[in-house]
């Protein structure tokens, strides 16, 4: 084996390592410190909002794209905007998910 593929194995090796440390310090962080460590008032109410954030991150791209191009007048768009109302209006666990559907399936057929 040449000197040069050697190193460039060290090299990789010292990334996966470093890359290792990037992430789990950070979370593991959260666990050794525990109860010990306090977050300020105001990082807590922003950290309650966190899923929500995320969920809507992955789900958007979803409801505004169509073949990867965005797109105002669409079903999923529709289906999305009759489901916030219903939710909003009325706190029927089912019911945002018939009116969804039902607007998804006029609206796409």
């Amino acid at each position: 084996m040449s000197e040069s593929v050697m190193h460039s194995g060290w090299w990789l090796w010292l990334a996966f390592f470093l890359a290792a440390l990037a992430t789990h310090i950070p979370r593991g962080s959260f666990i050794v410190a525990g109860s010990r460590a306090k977050l300020p008032a105001g990082l807590q109410r922003a950290l309650r909002y966190a899923p929500a954030a995320a969920l809507a991150a992955l789900v958007m791209p979803d409801v505004l794209l169509i073949s990867g191009e965005l797109q105002i007048a669409n079903p999923k768009l529709l289906a999305t905007i009759a489901v916030f109302v219903v939710a909003t209006r009325w706190r029927n666990a089912w019911l945002p998910f018939i009116a969804g559907m039902a607007v998804l399936w006029l609206f796409k057929f």
